[in-house]
């Protein structure tokens, strides 16, 4: 099997990081492919792992048969984006704050190298979305976690109407609106006060963010409905966000057709990694803080 390794290369010794990582695939006989981003930081690497270890992304994608993001859950979702039209199977390693996507932490690569050796795991996959602005040519938008159309550098609030299937919803004031999967349910859309949707579910979920009306809440649709959302402001952009990392600025108003993406994410478990056993311990989500044995 070959492994492609996409690395953070913000991260402190990420180097040596992938250093250790890769000598411990070797001794577990698989080959691997590295990102070249990592060379910049260090040019040695080429006489140690050899000039053809190190590809650009896209080929990375492509060529190799899993791959392994190294760094926390903006590493795994720009990973996931680089990936997205190949399908390579995705496993995180985390060393991040949190790491809630990417599951395994960086002591424990020794569990997930014997996990893969020894096909001790499972590919879910999870839906992600696609937007077209209407009158823009550029390609579609892609998000794994979300879309959040907002009022940018615009002090005040944007108008935003929302239509599902062609059929009229609402029309309202607020600072912007996010678009989740179930994967980002617990992003930027659970800190509005939005529902933290099980991955299996085949769900969207619209959140407003503050908006100038107390009648207006979350709402979850089905992953096969179409959204538009027509957004203006006394601004002259409005600005579209993909997963909190590729931002785009378009001239207000602004028509996007949001809907379910043909091209989901593939990502792996092992049978140790429980969903809801992570959203005990990383978001502590149902546990009585007043209750001191809690585990």
């Amino acid at each position: 099997m070959i492994i492609g390794i996409l690395p953070n290369t913000t991260k402190e010794e990420i180097v040596e990081t992938c250093r250790s990582f890769v000598a411990k695939l070797k001794d577990n006989g698989f080959d691997f492919l590295i990102s070249k981003a990592l060379v910049e930081l260090d040019k040695n690497l080429m006489n140690d792992f050899g000039k053809s270890k190190f590809v650009n992304n896209d080929e990375l994608c492509k060529k190799s048969e899993m791959l392994i993001s190294i760094g926390g859950d903006g590493t795994m979702l720009n990973s996931a984006f680089e990936a997205r039209n190949t399908g390579t199977p995705l496993v995180g390693v985390n060393l991040g704050k949190l790491g809630f996507l990417a599951e395994f932490d960086i002591h424990h690569m020794d569990k997930l190298i014997s996990a893969i050796k020894n096909e001790e795991y499972e590919i879910e996959e999870r839906m992600a979305l696609t937007a077209n602005c209407r009158g823009n040519t550029n390609e579609p938008l892609y998000a794994i976690n979300d879309i959040v159309v907002d009022k940018g550098r615009w002090p005040k609030m944007i108008e935003l109407t929302i239509q599902v299937d062609d059929e009229y919803v609402s029309t309202f004031s607020a600072d912007g609106l996010i678009i989740a999967t179930p994967t980002g349910s617990t992003g930027y859309s659970l800190s509005t006060g939005g529902p933290i949707v099980s991955p299996k579910a085949h769900a969207i979920t619209l959140s407003p963010i503050s908006p100038h009306t107390l009648t207006m809440r979350p709402l979850v649709l089905a992953s096969d409905q179409k959204i538009r959302i027509i957004a203006s402001s006394a601004h002259k952009t409005i600005q579209i966000n993909c997963d909190g990392q590729r931002v785009y600025y378009y001239d207000s108003p602004v028509n996007i057709e949001i809907e379910k993406s043909g091209n989901p994410i593939r990502l792996v478990h092992t049978k140790d990694n429980n969903y809801y056993e992570i959203l005990r311990k990383k978001l502590l989500w149902g546990l009585d803080v007043r209750n001191t044995n809690n585990k």
